[in-house]
This record gives C-alpha cells, sequence and structure tokens, in this order.
C-alpha cells in the first residue's frame, strides 16, 4: 500500500493550484471542473442518514474505515458543491481519523472561498467540514477500543 500525501500536504497542493487564480470566476469554473472529475457516489450510500445537514443542496458523505484510515465518499447535486466536496476529500480522505482531527481545513480560508460564495454555501462548507471530523471521531472512538 503506497504511503498517501498528508493533509497539510494536500491543503497546500490545493492552495497552490488555487491561488495562481486571483479571478473568482476562474476559481469557480476550476472548482466546478474539479467537482466534475469527483467519481460518483454509489446511489446505495445515497440515503437520508448521509446527508449533510445544512447544505442547501442535497450532499451527501460516506465514511468507513480502511485499516487505521478513513476512506470518503461524497456527491453533491450542485457541481459547486461537488466541487467543494472534491477538495474535502483531497485534503481529509485515506487520512488517520487522528491526523483529521487534529488538522483544520486551513485551505478554505486561505483562499477566501467561504468568504465568495453566498452565506448557505458557506454554511454547508462548514457543515460539511463538520460531518468529516464527525465521522474521524467516532472511527478515533472504534479504533481506540481495539487497541485497549
Amino acid at each position: 500500500m503506497t504511503e498517501s500525501v498528508g493533509i497539510e500536504e494536500a491543503q497546500q497542493a490545493i492552495i497552490d493550484e488555487f491561488g495562481q487564480l486571483s479571478d473568482w470566476q476562474d476559481r469557480y469554473r476550476k472548482i466546478i471542473k474539479v467537482g466534475r472529475e469527483l467519481e460518483g457516489m454509489p446511489e446505495e450510500h445515497k440515503v437520508e442518514g448521509n446527508l449533510v445537514k445544512g447544505c442547501q443542496n442535497r450532499a451527501w458523505l460516506h465514511a468507513k474505515l480502511d485499516g487505521d484510515r478513513v476512506i470518503y465518499m461524497a456527491d453533491s447535486e450542485a457541481m459547486i458543491v461537488r466541487g467543494f466536496v472534491a477538495l474535502l476529500l483531497r485534503a481529509y480522505s485515506n487520512q488517520t481519523p487522528d491526523d483529521i482531527i487534529a488538522t483544520p481545513a486551513r485551505f478554505i480560508d486561505e483562499l477566501q472561498l467561504g468568504d465568495n460564495i453566498s452565506l448557505n454555501r458557506a454554511n454547508g462548507l462548514a457543515s460539511m467540514v463538520k460531518q468529516i471530523k464527525f465521522y474521524a471521531l467516532g472511527f478515533k472512538a472504534i479504533l481506540d477500543r481495539q487497541h485497549t
């Protein structure tokens, strides 16, 4: 199994990629392009329990534990939301629960993504980050119990 890139490195790559785009329209287009490239989520995971509360459009987040790594899958009906989700998955999927819990989504603030979208979308983005962290907390508890 190849070692995945750490969360900080993944976030820095996102910051570098989007930091080159100073025009917000270019950033929006890039976010939508990233969303289009996101692998589709299987329909069996698009269930009520996986809906992210607080999103303007329906967005789903599913997580599973693979060894000591959390694997996330996500999708949304809105392309811009799908793009944000894809960026979050780049940073947090295939990471350990401890790393996920400990590492804030700094790329959102550094790129001012929350400042340049509607309040509803910004709240939805924050809800997605919270849900990612919530899953990591649950999986950390499972792993801690296995090691005691």
